[in-house]
Parts: C-alpha cells; structure tokens; sequence
C-alpha cells in the first residue's frame, strides 16, 4: 500500500503530540515531590487535571463533531498544551501548577478526539483498525523518545527543563499537522440517508442507553481507576530513594512500555480485525491487575522497569481500542467524538479518583497497600471485560490492497 503524505503526517503529528504529552504525568510528581509537596498534595493536583478532562470531555467530543475544522480544533489544543508547560516551569506555585493542570486538561480533551477524527476522514471506517494501530505505534515512539530526552534533561539540567521541553515541541507538530491535506480528508458517510443529519436528542439518548457504550464506559472507568495511581506513586518512591537519578529511572519506565506499545500496536490493530474487540481487551485488561501486584512487591529499579512491560500491553490496547469501540458503535449516527467524550469522561472520573486515592492509601497505609488496592480494582475491569462487554466488531471487512 502506498503511503500518502498526509498519512505520513499523520503519523508524525502523533509522534510529537506524544512528545509534547510525555511531559505531563509521572515527571510532575517527581518535580514537584523535589519541591517539598507531599503524596497527597500531588495526588490532589493531578487530580484537578483529570477532573477538568471529566467535565469537558463530553462538551469536547460535541465540538469536534459539530465542527468540520477537525485540524483547527487540534491547532488551539496544542497551544493550551504548550501554555499549560510554560506554567509549570515558570511559576511551580500551588495556583500557577493548579491553573495549568486545568489548561492541559481542556487542551486534551480536544487533541484526542480531533487526532482521531482526522485519522476517521483520512482512512474510513474500514482501515481505521489499522491506522489506530499506527497511531499508537508512532505515539509510543514518541513517548519513549521523549521520556529518555527529558528524564536525562531533568535530571542532569533542572525538573523544570522538562516542561520547557515540552512547551518547544509544540512547534514540531504544528509542522506535521499542517502538512495534513485537508483535500484527503473525507468524513464517513452514515449507513443510511435518513441519518444524514444530526438527529438531535434522540440520536444522543440512544447513545447514552447503548449497552455497549455503558459496559465499556465502565471498563474505562474501572481501568483508569487501577492505572492513573500507579506509575506516580512509583515516581514518588523512587524520588525518595533515589534523589536527581528519579528522572532517569522514571524515564526507563516509560521508555519500556512505550517500545512495547510500538512493536505490538499494530498487531493489535488486526487483531481486533481478525478476532473481535472483546478477545484483545481481556488480553490489555488481564495484564493491568498483574502488574499492581508485582509493583507492590518489588523495590529494585531493574525489576520495576521489566515489570512496566506490561503497562505497554494495556496502553497499546486501550490506546486502539478505545476509538475502535467508538466507531463501531456509531456506526449508524454522527457522534464518533461524542462517543470517544463519554469514554474520556468515564477515564477522566477514573483517572480523579486514581490519583488522590492512592496518594491517600500510600500515605496512610504505605505503597504496597496502595498497589494491591489498585490491582483490585484493575481486576473488576477485567471482568466486567469477560462476563459483560457485547462484540462490537459486526461483519468483518476482507482485507484490499488499496493505493493512493
């Protein structure tokens, strides 16, 4: 299949998209455990970060949909991400940390719906397995790319280097999101004529009542709610521990499941063709609650960075699976990014709760605790998964060559 250009910059627009988003997340915990706060302090304003995303996220997918300017909606998004940055390294105050949390939380909720739109208009409903499966591999490059770059930065440079990273990758991806045709982008037309237009509240409570968008909204929730926690209560340990070494075993800690991501991201992609959606979710799911146990048993640097191997089986199937079920299940309507809203909202609640419970357990009742309670919760995802989550795959498509 021969490539085009815009999916050549497509691919590179999730590249530094994920550079730029690799800044947020584990790397503040440790920049702000350097200056003094505590577990519950830095539970609380990530927490205001994914509380934002949980209130926008569903107004977020309505403005993607509503608007056909999907490249222009992912333009602003970036520059509030970059803002959100440049907050962080110039004011680390608790109003400058907690203003940019909630930046980067509406910048968010836009960039990924608009990413994945374009890659909806650009390839179709049928070779849209696949180009998420791009999507993420290119994403996972970057985030591994990125991780060892700032982790070395922040930890041979200043924390605050890292945000300054992450504000000056902006400029790439502006590059790679213009290089995008709008010419050869083509939103799917809807099974049947009488949809053609929006269809108002009924199309919307449809959606709100469908048992699959319900099951799986859950299993996000339940997923986030065991994840978010875990990766920066490991920071908050190791910073302990380790000292100004933290970055760069943080940084091997994401570049490991990022290349993990990268290789099997595509075969995800057509797995999820060829065996159906619920298959390659018990596989992403089952691999969540293994890793909080054998987090909270282990302390040695090298062991914890093996474990992180499999974070990058979850990530690379929540990462395309997750607009994968959204198209599917709107399939007959115009709420692809309403759709991937509500799952970004039942993450965000997730992601809300994660962050300030389990800073609140370590605190308490110390990490190992909080690691087991994590796992748990990542086992009820997984089988809500098993018993619960209806295929959504329909009819698959045979395989076609296909050029452009």
């Amino acid at each position: 299949m021969v490539r085009r250009p815009s999916d050549r910059a497509l691919d590179w627009l999730n590249f530094f998209v994920a550079n730029v988003q690799t800044g947020f997340g584990p790397f503040i915990a440790v920049y702000l455990t350097a200056q003094a706060w505590t577990d519950v302090e830095i539970g609380i304003a990530l927490s205001v970060g994914t509380a934002t995303m949980m209130l926008a996220q569903v107004p977020a997918g309505m403005l993607v949909d509503a608007t056909p300017r999907k490249r222009l909606a992912a333009f602003w998004s970036l520059i509030g991400v970059a803002l959100s940055a440049v907050l962080l390294a110039a004011w680390p105050e608790r109003l400058p940390i907690l203003a940019s949390e909630v930046l980067h939380g509406v910048a968010s909720c836009v960039l990924a719906p608009a990413i994945a739109a374009i890659s909806l208009a650009l390839v179709g409903r049928e070779r849209l397995g696949e180009r998420l499966g791009r999507n993420a591999r290119y994403a996972s490059l970057g985030n591994g790319v990125a991780a060892a770059a700032m982790g070395s930065a922040g930890a041979w440079l200043s924390g605050a280097s890292v945000f300054w990273i992450t504000a000056a990758l902006m400029i790439p991806s502006m590059i790679a999101l213009a290089a995008i045709r709008p010419a050869e982008l083509h939103p799917p037309q809807l099974h049947s004529a009488g949809l053609a237009q929006p269809a108002g509240r009924k199309e919307i409570l449809d959606l709100l009542t469908d048992r699959g968008v319900l099951v799986f909204a859950a299993c996000c929730l339940l997923f986030t709610l065991a994840n978010a926690a875990m990766l920066p209560l490991v920071g908050a340990e190791i910073t302990r521990v380790a000292g100004d070494e933290a970055n760069l075993v943080i940084a091997a800690c994401i570049v490991i499941p990022q290349l993990v991501v990268a290789i099997i991201s595509p075969w995800v992609g057509r797995g999820a063709e060829r065996w159906g959606r619920r298959a390659i979710l018990l596989i992403g799911f089952a691999a969540l609650p293994v890793r909080g146990v054998l987090l909270g048993m282990i302390s040695d640097p090298f062991a914890l960075a093996v474990v992180q191997m499999l974070d990058g089986i979850s990530a690379a199937v929540l990462g395309v699976l997750l607009p994968l079920l959204a198209a599917d299940l709107t399939r007959r309507s115009n709420r692809f990014n309403l759709c991937m809203g509500i799952f970004g909202l039942a993450v965000g609640v997730g992601g809300t709760i994660s962050t300030t419970l389990g800073g609140a357990i370590a605190s308490w009742f110390g990490a190992g605790t909080a690691f087991v309670a994590l796992a748990g919760c990542g086992l009820l995802a997984f089988l809500l998964v098993l018993f619960a989550m209806p295929e959504t795959r329909g009819t698959p498509t045979p395989p076609q060559s296909t050029t452009a």
